[in-house]
């Protein structure tokens, strides 16, 4: 059950990023439980991903905003693995390493950058750019035949447990056919963008570093075993 602070913390964030969404991403939490949260990242221009709607899920604890969520991606990307917890520097892998000034709009640019780029971590995979083209062709289809469109999982996906068990459908039929991509001017290409540059001025650099796998220097400053 989220505590006071994290309920208030929640229905905050969701009004304002209902309000103004980033660029590329639409979220809302579940209407059974504010800290189990869905969202969509439309693939930006220029990257392997583009046109591709990926669903994934952002489990809060209850003591949020101070201490960062389970982050999983369930539509196949050729990038991530299907339903597996990453581990990034504002994740559930590293409590120590979150600010609790980070909101659900900062964790879901900050996997977009992660994502666009091809720095490796606990639950990312390797793939050529002609396999997530392909993966990213068929994204609508796996979210409207299974994952976060269906009412169940599909045959052989794993279910996760524990701080991070989601239930597929609540919450992600929401986006069923939806397009989620911006009208923005912003375009986050594969390591940077005008709109990973304007958040740099603003003092946040999602090109990996604190945001990556741990720290500079890719995945081995923090470690990410379980």
């Amino acid at each position: 059950m989220a505590s006071r602070a994290a309920n208030k913390r929640l229905t905050r964030e969701y009004k304002s990023i209902s309000e103004n969404p980033p660029p590329y991403v639409v979220a809302h939490p579940s209407e059974s439980n504010i800290l189990e949260w869905h969202y969509i990242i439309t693939g930006p221009e220029k990257t392997p991903y583009y046109n591709g709607q990926y669903w994934g899920t952002l489990i809060f604890p209850p003591d949020y905003p101070f201490a960062p969520p389970a982050i999983r991606m369930h539509t196949p990307s050729g990038r991530f693995q299907s339903s597996t917890r990453l581990c990034l520097s504002i994740s559930d892998f590293h409590p120590k390493s979150f600010n609790p000034a980070w909101e659900v709009s900062t964790i879901l640019i900050g996997l977009l950058s992660f994502m666009t780029s091809e720095e490796m971590t606990t639950g990312s995979v390797a793939a050529t750019e002609a396999e997530r083209k392909w993966t990213t062709s068929r994204t609508r289809w796996w979210n409207s035949t299974g994952g976060g469109s269906s009412s169940r999982l599909l045959p052989g996906m794993p279910v996760p447990k524990g701080n991070g068990a989601i239930k597929a459908g609540d919450g992600g039929a929401k986006f069923r056919g939806a397009d989620a991509r911006p009208e923005c001017a912003g375009v986050l290409a594969s390591g940077g963008g005008v709109w990973a540059a304007a958040e740099r001025e603003r003092g946040y650099d999602w090109g990996g570093g604190a945001w990556g796998a741990g720290g500079e220097g890719g995945g081995t400053e923090l470690g990410c075993e379980e």
